[in-house]
């Protein structure tokens, strides 16, 4: 996504609610005359336990984002909300319990208000319903590959994923190298078959996988024997070089063209 992209997409709702709920007390407390009337001081200034929590925020912040695999402001940005607005949350009781309690309202209404939102482009995936709708079309097309993403709606790094899953599907989408997704959220027992976590705190989400005839061929972020969940950033390069994308392309777009080649003699 471009600078002008993301510039775009902060003026969205949800982007500008987020920003002032994160900068809220930081803002406020520094601000000369609103910070002596809220908190009582007589200078603007942070004291000891407000700088220390601000401190283990950043560094929250930058070690959280980093495993995400955030590449640009706007994947940055919707990591690092949670926990900017945690401790935004934890400043304002600190300081005082009745703005504590507002600020918590406003946290929970603004969740309600203002969801992040979904990308809405352009792009060749199949949405499954369930369990069964995935199984059914693996089975009738066991000639074609397809890359499935398994998602939670509510999962940050799931909604980052997205507009790039959407690009490679307009980009590589072919008659037998297809693209499908499947909320997890919705349906759970997608995730338990394939064995993908589809906890809160689960390392797996999202989780893409290549199928070539009803089976697992393929898949990131990859399980060793012990059930350890490898690393794995979700950035387009990444996601073409763990699929072999661009050779694959070619496998399928020569096997498309040898079949039409073949019902043209017949």
């Amino acid at each position: 996504m471009s600078i002008k992209a993301d510039l775009k997409q902060l003026l969205k709702p949800y982007y500008l609610f987020n920003i002032l709920l994160s900068l809220s007390y930081v803002v406020l407390k520094r601000a000369p005359g609103l910070c002596n009337y809220l908190f009582h001081v007589e200078e603007c200034e942070f004291d000891g336990r407000e700088t220390e929590i601000l401190f283990f925020l950043v560094i929250v912040v930058m070690i959280r984002t980093r495993k995400s695999g955030s590449v640009s402001m706007i994947n940055y940005l919707s990591s690092s909300f949670v926990y900017t607005k945690v401790a935004n949350l934890i400043l304002w009781f600190n300081a005082d319990f009745l703005m504590g309690t507002v600020y918590g309202i406003i946290f929970v209404l603004g969740a309600l208000l203002f969801p992040e939102p979904a990308y809405s482009g352009p792009d060749n995936v199949l949405y499954f319903r369930g369990l069964q709708g995935l199984d059914e079309e693996l089975a009738r097309t066991k000639d074609s590959y397809w890359l499935v993403t398994f998602y939670a709606a509510w999962n940050p790094a799931c909604v980052n994923f997205a507009p790039i899953f959407a690009k490679l599907s307009t980009e590589y989408n072919l008659e037998n190298l297809k693209f499908g997704k499947v909320d997890v959220g919705r349906y759970p027992e997608a995730a338990q078959k394939h064995r993908v976590n589809d906890s809160s705190l689960s390392k797996q989400l999202p989780t893409t996988i290549l199928f070539k005839g009803g089976e697992e061929v393929v898949r990131r972020p990859a399980i060793d024997s012990k059930g350890t969940v490898a690393k794995f950033f979700f950035s387009s390069d990444n996601v073409r070089g763990a699929f072999n994308l661009n050779n694959l392309y070619e496998e399928c777009k020569g096997a498309v063209k040898a079949k039409k080649k073949h019902v043209k003699r017949d």
